[in-house]
């Protein structure tokens, strides 16, 4: 039987999705949900300072009205904390241009491996013009399977980066917003 297919979204504000997007993380992390760092009302802080912030941007994915991935980024700008704490410095060509930082991606269980992280990643570039794209990323997450599959999304390795204290240090990633 094939999936029902899914219906991708986009917004420029949390109004209307706030209440999806927790419920997807929760799913899709749950996991890792008893670490500080990872918890829902973790999330939520952050996704509320995001939203606030230049060119936040977000792409749902629904199923038949039901929420099944998320992907959410803003614009950086040169001298953003963003790239302050990247060791080593990444190279001036990545900052001196506003660029888009993809802040969280995530897709429920039933909708891994069918493209569908791919589309809601590809749906929410194709709408920005900066130059570059940037993430950050867990080197173990997945036993490391996360890591490469940005690398075959065209992403490389630019450093190292760690968030905040609860956060574990980030392998700091970057491509050609083509």
């Amino acid at each position: 039987m094939t999936p029902a297919p899914i219906e991708l979204r986009t917004f420029t504000g949390l109004d209307t999705i706030r209440g999806d997007l927790l419920d997807v993380y929760a799913d899709v992390r749950a996991p890792l949900l008893h670490l500080p760092n990872y918890a829902v009302t973790a999330f939520g802080e952050r996704i509320d300072r995001h939203s606030a912030e230049p060119g936040f941007m977000a792409v749902l994915a629904y199923v038949e009205d039901q929420p099944v991935g998320y992907a959410y980024g803003n614009t950086i700008a040169h001298g953003d904390r963003y790239w302050q704490r990247i060791r080593p410095a990444p190279a001036e060509k990545y900052t001196a241009r506003p660029a888009v930082a993809l802040k969280e991606i995530g897709v429920r269980a039933a909708r891994r491996k069918t493209g569908a992280a791919r589309r809601i990643h590809d749906a929410l570039l194709a709408a920005r013009d900066e130059p570059f794209v940037t993430l950050m990323v867990n080197p173990a997450a997945g036993d490391g399977r996360v890591h490469a599959l940005y690398e075959s999304w065209g992403y490389e390795d630019i450093g190292r980066s760690q968030p905040s204290p609860a956060s574990p240090v980030l392998t700091v990633m970057i491509r050609v917003n083509r």
